[in-house]
């Protein structure tokens, strides 16, 4: 096997798993110690990784600055969008529904095609979506300060407004998912997801596979508070079988929800 091979497969482990151990390395190249420690070396010297004591930890849970909003739509297209086409099954005409922030609800947002929704978002770009729908919505757009990044409202005034509205099926991205920690990089916008989770019947989590075992700056919420977690087809069923201790994982491709 070609070294730009093994470092790849080590990475889609680090994607999946967040931490690995030399030996489960070994186990998946089938190679001697001595090559395994040499890759992680190498990887760590060019930035992928992070060493650390008998393996390797994601670099992801070192980085402190949030990809762009035009960064997030670049990575992961594939996944992100089987976890939106999937998301959009759970969604029937008469919901009142919520949409949050990111690429992945973005995406979600354009597979809605069903009628007589009420939609309540605090998003920028997913009211624009729904604009430019032929459909017609009742929409409401919570404003407040702009987060450009993400192209959120949020801060005190988004929260007023929210705490008086009652939804019966929210649908956010976060930044990532550790064990029962749901985390993002902006505690302003976690807040401003905290209550309107709080405030909704169902709570569903849409995010690529990649973004379990995953930290980031502030956790917000308990995935066992959670309804559930669509995601894609790619989740490993070491993956799934982990965070269905907590709720329920959704993974594409298996029977839709009725």
């Amino acid at each position: 096997m070609l070294k730009n091979e093994r470092f790849q497969i080590i990475l889609d482990l680090l994607a999946d798993k967040g931490t690995v151990t030399v030996k489960d390395i070994m186990n998946s190249l089938n190679v001697s110690d001595m090559t395994v420690r040499r890759d992680l070396t190498e990887l760590d010297n060019l930035g992928k990784l992070k060493r650390i004591h008998g393996g390797a930890q994601s670099i992801s849970l070192y980085k402190s600055e949030e990809l762009s909003h035009v960064e997030k739509k670049e990575i992961h297209m594939e996944e992100k969008e089987e976890a939106a086409k999937y998301a959009a099954q759970f969604i029937h005409s008469n919901d009142t529904i919520f949409l949050g922030p990111g690429t992945t609800i973005e995406l979600l947002a354009t597979y809605i095609e069903n009628p007589d929704l009420r939609i309540v978002t605090n998003s920028l770009p997913v009211f624009n979506i729904f604009q430019n729908k032929d459909e017609t919505y009742e929409i409401y757009l919570i404003g407040g300060g702009y987060r450009r990044r993400t192209g959120a409202f949020i801060g005190n005034i988004a929260n007023d407004a929210l705490k008086k509205f009652k939804i019966g099926k929210t649908f956010i991205s976060v930044n990532g998912i550790n064990n029962e920690s749901i985390m993002t990089a902006n505690i302003d916008e976690g807040l401003t997801q905290k209550i309107v989770l709080d405030n909704s019947q169902e709570k569903y989590i849409v995010m690529d596979h990649h973004k379990f075992n995953k930290e980031d700056f502030y956790e917000f919420y308990s995935l066992q508070n959670i309804t559930g977690v669509i995601t894609d087809s790619k989740i490993s069923k070491e993956l799934e079988k982990k965070y269905n201790e907590y709720t329920i994982v959704y993974s594409y491709g298996k029977s839709s929800k009725n």
